[in-house]
């Protein structure tokens, strides 16, 4: 027969959430239900305070923990106050990818999560009902954008990644556009490190092979538009295989790094 816990391990086992903690969640509760929008501001502590009959130092912890969470900017000083920071694709793409940085996870391993994943979105975009006005008419002018910069290397890796990060955002299903979107963002960073170098050593791929990509997603939103899932996923696979080999070259062992993502974490392009 099994001994009985001790006292104080049902203690530990029935602990009451602290204060604190339940007015996080509560604050949480209301900036992930959308009540609170991106970018509005708190109401003020003392508001707060009156609201949850708590002290000032309590609601302080409360506020910590939001902004730990990065669901909060924390303004200090004679303009405090505290503005709400909706999650997003970008901003979830440094957490995952501290995780995966701290796995060791190779930059490669990202390139094949992406290779087998990406093509799904694809497929997803050219199945919806509505691409003719959700879909394709941003990709279309995104590659107009790519045709124009087709001389500034770095620009056009950035337009070029924006291409398929546009492409998961429009694919319909949330979950994945979350997901995917993390490691797109991660992905993106890779790739703008990899052109600012090439470009610095004089070894950016030549004006064909920027026309090749141009070409080739093209391609891609013919198919999207024409509805074909098939076509769009294939096509995107064998793109994929291809372009991310120059990303990859000297560095398919080096491990993912999201702390370089912490400084200016949306402007991608650089």
């Amino acid at each position: 027969m099994a001994e009985a816990d001790s006292p104080k391990q049902q203690r530990a086992q029935f602990r009451q959430p602290r204060v604190a903690e339940v007015i996080a969640g509560i604050l949480r509760d209301r900036i992930v239900d959308g009540e609170l929008a991106n970018g509005d501001s708190l109401p003020k502590q003392e508001d707060l305070m009156s609201e949850f009959g708590i002290s000032r130092p309590t609601l302080r912890e409360a506020l910590r923990q939001l902004e730990n969470e990065g669901l909060l900017t924390v303004r200090r000083g004679s303009i405090g106050g505290s503005v709400v920071e909706v999650p997003t694709a970008e901003t979830s793409a440094y957490t995952f990818g501290l995780v995966l940085q701290s796995r060791r996870t190779s930059i490669s391993d990202l390139a094949t999560a992406i290779e087998q994943i990406e093509p799904i979105a694809a497929s997803l975009c050219a199945a919806r009902a509505d691409r003719g006005e959700a879909v394709v008419p941003v990709l279309r002018a995104n590659l107009e954008e790519a045709t124009a910069a087709i001389g500034d290397g770095e620009r056009f890796t950035m337009l070029s990644r924006r291409f398929h990060e546009f492409l998961v955002g429009a694919c319909g299903n949330e979950t994945l556009i979350v997901m995917l979107g993390a490691l797109e963002s991660l992905w993106s960073e890779q790739e703008r490190q990899w052109a600012a170098r090439v470009t610095t050593e004089g070894r950016y791929p030549n004006e064909g092979r920027r026309r090749e990509v141009l070409s080739t997603h093209a391609s891609l939103v013919d198919a999207i538009a024409a509805g074909d899932s098939n076509t769009a996923r294939k096509i995107d696979t064998g793109h994929l295989t291809h372009s991310q080999r120059y990303a990859l070259e000297n560095s398919e062992t080096q491990v993912v790094r999201a702390t370089s993502l912490r400084n200016g974490l949306r402007d991608l392009g650089g």
